[in-house]
């Protein structure tokens, strides 16, 4: 590797401008003081050379020294003994420095597949395990069936969907069959990747590279033509890592054309991510090294001190907890600067298998580390795949089918690698007994009398992200946008003709108050007694929680749990139909099942749960599963969204709820939630329910950090998906119950929605919704009696059901119990004037059988009835 001059006047990266001396002195200053630097200060030290360069490297080794004191490893760099599995050489990107990637003809020239086979995959890692490696690093091109028809035809004669359903086989065969665990570079994946991903891999990685947009926008840039490698594409899968929850490896590549300001603030991206998620596990600093037959062969390497002055400011803006690392294969033998100037890690080192991506590059020897190591003072200590920190945290970031996997590799006090395991094979499978009852399974009625234990979970500070970068990211989207549109004329527009309104009008009318407001309402009431008629509507039905133990992360709620919680429980599949029952024996004609995404259920669980009910009785309709959980069932057990549906249904689903909704756009979504499904992935799993012929309800939870145009964008969204698939059943107005939700507690959220939002909200959805969704239906539970009337008189028609047991709202700080009787709900209804008269779960008449049963017991369980199993 070329070294620059020693001088004071440094070659910097292209289009930066020498600092001046004093700019360069202050910058020095501030990092020799630990003082936060910005991004600015940060281009300037990037220009370090020579003495000031021997200063940056001082203060940055200063600053990883404290992370590894302070991580209970002092002296120690690590690296991993991997194998290097190169499973496509196709790509869809054409970065113009690659030699990876390749295409069809080469490959069939070379005697290769367009993948490698199974066969092939396994004789490397069983070598590799052979020779004490422990990590698979599996490396491919991004989606090339997407660019190459022969990728494409590959996967379909081996029968996989994609490439993604290769790589998940591949994890689990290595898994099961050589114990090496897989660490996955699959390219730019999306969130529901990472839930199909997770599972079978300890640890994921992708190159953020750059931010520099240009270097991708503009004709002849080195990421030109190259759809994954856009900056934005690539930040929101490092955002989506973090949401999922999933160790994640990502860096730089330097010196393809970026200044010093736009790799400095590329490291201020990484900063930014790891800080909001705490996901990212290390940062590869890489240096550009010029290939042969690319279209970049004739640009510079990247020089040494330009790494080093990177590696360097990375340290101070990434501080001493990140995970920095160097390459050690992309230098020559230059190892003590890198140590000098703040990396704490090789990276991975195999014994067996070239780096695929510079091959020109052999891989240093142990051995050779491990002295030039030593002689920079520090002890070369191996690790796995996922880093000690993520093996010590435990759920969520590992999951439940990898932990044996893991422990059998892993020192149990430091969480680096025991040096002397030799992988062997495990399975790979569902945790055993998922349905054994555990916890406080009393809690659907002992939340009314006893309460819950705490106001929020044991690890508050850890599952939701870091609260003060999300406070930053909140504050913009909570300030009101400004209404321009006439209240007058918007009302007129509304009573004439409401599908009329125009976006402006409508958004002046969501803000409507005082005289205005009951306006509106009338309106809204006088449409609805024209659409529906008087009759309000309820149902007769038993909500069943069936676990709360989740690690999702969504800020929002105060029903979630984790595992050794003192609230947590589970319930058995006996439990579940035991209630199913009792609820059948009062008159219900649904059960509505739901709970949080437990690591230990595997994706058939919910089959078990709906077949449970429909073998126990066979009556009763079974309204399960939210997009979330149908997502979580599709992706733990490898099948699309529609064949999981499928499956549901033949097991028992009838429809699902549309819940798991919140807003449906995602600058409110990623501040309510960490790790929720993406407002696509819930339009994708609703759509395909309804192709299926399960219906489903829509909601929207509003009155914490959103706004009335994330309102008005919610209603419209869910119109237009109504009048492409006619699947919704009604639209439930949900508001917010703050009291115990996090997002309020970390000081983030409001108190939930005013009895003006209240009103406002009800009124515009039967306007908004008009005449695609007819029924709007409001919460007895979040509103009580009163409030619960009063949105009968805004343009409601529906109360929803008895419930019988309530848990989720109860849990949060709702007021209003956990039940309704039949007389309770026929005595709202009255309170606005109305009759009222049941219904089924998709509006139709209830038979009078069940009527019968109902009223004989008035809907709700007898108060001394024991809850069978528990």
């Amino acid at each position: 590797m070329t070294t620059s001059a020693q001088g004071n006047e440094p070659d910097a990266p292209t289009g930066s401008a020498a600092p001046t001396a004093n700019a360069m002195r202050r910058a020095l200053g501030r990092a020799r003081a630990g003082v936060a630097l910005d991004t600015a200060e940060a281009a300037v030290l990037l220009q370090a050379r020579g003495d000031d360069l021997k200063e940056l490297m001082a203060s940055a080794a200063r600053v990883r020294d404290a992370g590894l004191e302070a991580a209970g490893r002092p002296g120690v760099i690590t690296y991993s003994r991997s194998v290097f599995i190169p499973l496509t050489r196709l790509c869809r990107d054409k970065c113009h420095y690659c030699t990876f990637a390749t295409v069809p003809g080469k490959l069939r020239r070379a005697g290769h597949g367009m993948f490698m086979s199974p066969d092939e995959v396994l004789a490397i890692a069983r070598r590799g395990a052979e020779m004490g490696c422990k990590e698979a690093l599996i490396t491919l091109g991004d989606r090339p069936e997407d660019r190459w028809p022969e990728a494409r035809a590959w996967l379909e004669a081996e029968g996989y969907d994609d490439t993604i359903a290769y790589v998940r086989a591949m994890a689990i065969r290595i898994l099961e069959e050589t114990g090496l665990l897989p660490h996955l570079n699959p390219g730019a994946l999306t969130w529901t990747d990472f839930q199909r991903l997770k599972p079978v891999a300890p640890s994921m990685g992708m190159m953020l590279e750059t931010t520099a947009e240009r270097l991708w926008s503009e004709p002849g840039g080195p990421h030109y033509g190259s759809p994954d490698k856009e900056p934005a594409v690539r930040l929101r899968v490092l955002e989506d890592a973090g949401r999922s929850s999933v160790p994640f490896t990502s860096g730089l590549l330097i010196g393809i054309g970026e200044t010093c300001e736009e790799r400095a603030e590329s490291l201020f991206a990484l900063r930014r991510v790891s800080r909001s998620y705490h996901g990212i596990q290390e940062v590869i600093i890489q240096n550009f090294r010029a290939k042969p037959d690319t279209a970049m062969r004739g640009m510079p390497d990247a020089e040494l001190d330009d790494l080093v002055a990177t590696v360097a400011v990375a340290r101070h803006i990434l501080g001493p907890s990140a995970c920095i690392q160097a390459p050690p294969n992309l230098v020559d033998a230059e190892y003590e600067q890198l140590i000098a100037a703040g990396i704490d890690d090789w990276g991975g080192v195999s014994p067996l298998t070239p780096d695929h991506v510079n091959p020109e590059r052999p891989w240093p020897q142990v051995d050779e580390l491990a002295e030039r190591s030593a002689a920079a003072g520090f002890r070369l200590r191996e690790r796995l795949a996922v880093y000690p920190e993520y093996i010590r945290r435990g759920e969520p970031w590992l999951d439940p089918r990898l932990l044996p996997h893991v422990t059998a590799l892993a020192d149990p006090e430091t969480g680096l690698a025991r040096e002397e395991a030799i992988p062997t094979g495990l399975p790979w499978q569902e945790p055993e007994e998922a349905f054994s009852a555990s916890g406080r399974t009393d809690l659907h009625h002992t939340i009314d009398t006893e309460g819950r234990t705490g106001d929020r979970r044991e690890d508050f500070d850890e599952v939701y992200g870091d609260w003060e970068a999300l406070r930053e990211a909140a504050a913009p989207g909570m300030a009101p946008s400004r209404v321009d549109a006439d209240v007058k004329a918007a009302l007129s527009r509304a009573a004439d003709d409401p599908t009329r309104l125009t976006d402006p009008e409508a958004l002046a009318l969501l803000h409507a108050d005082g005289p205005a407001l009951d306006a509106l309402c009338r309106i809204a009431d006088d449409l609805r007694r024209a659409t529906v008629g008087d009759d309000v509507t309820y149902i007769v039905t038993r909500n069943i929680n069936f676990t709360n133990v989740c690690y999702t992360g969504c800020r929002f709620c105060a029903f979630a749990q984790r595992r050794t919680d003192a609230d947590a429980y589970t319930l058995s599949l006996d439990q579940v139909a035991d209630r199913a029952q009792q609820a059948w024996d009062v008159g219900a004609v649904e059960v509505c099942m739901q709970g949080g995404i437990h690591p230990d259920l595997p994706g058939t669980a919910y089959f078990d749960i709906a077949r449970a009910v429909k073998e126990r009785v066979p009556g009763m309709h079974v309204h399960a599963f939210s997009p979330m959980e149908v997502v979580n069932g599709a992706t733990r057990t490898g099948m699309s969204i529609r064949e999981w549906l499928e499956a549901a249904r033949e097991a028992g689903l009838d429809s699902i709820p549309g819940t798991a909704a919140e807003i449906l756009d995602d600058e409110v979504r990623w501040i309510l939630t960490k790790g929720k499904l993406p407002t696509a992935t819930w339009i994708e799993v609703v759509k395909t329910a309804h192709e299926l012929g399960i219906r489903s309800s829509s909601t929207m939870m509003y009155g914490h950090v959103d706004q009335p145009r994330h309102w008005l964008a919610h209603l419209r969204l869910l119109a237009e998906i109504q009048q492409e698939t006619g699947g919704f059943t009604e639209f439930v107005t949900l508001p917010f119950i703050h009291t115990n939700a996090p997002v309020y507690l970390a000081g983030i959220a409001r108190p939930g929605p005013t009895t003006r939002d209240n009103r406002a909200v009800t009124a515009m959805a039967r306007i908004l919704l008009h005449p695609h969704i007819p029924n709007i239906q409001t919460s007895w539970v979040k509103l009580g009696t009163e409030g619960a009337a009063e949105m009968l008189r805004s343009g409601a028609n529906d109360l929803g059901g008895t419930l019988m047991e309530e848990t989720i709202s109860r849990m949060a700080g709702s007021s209003y119990g956990s039940y309704r009787s039949i007389q309770d709900l026929v005595g709202i209804a009255e309170l606005a004037g109305r009759p009222a008269r049941p219904r089924t779960t998709t509006y139709g008449p209830v038979p009078e059988d069940r009527q019968a049963a109902a009223l004989a017991s008035d809907g709700h369980l007898p108060e001394l009835l024991p809850v069978l199993g528990d």
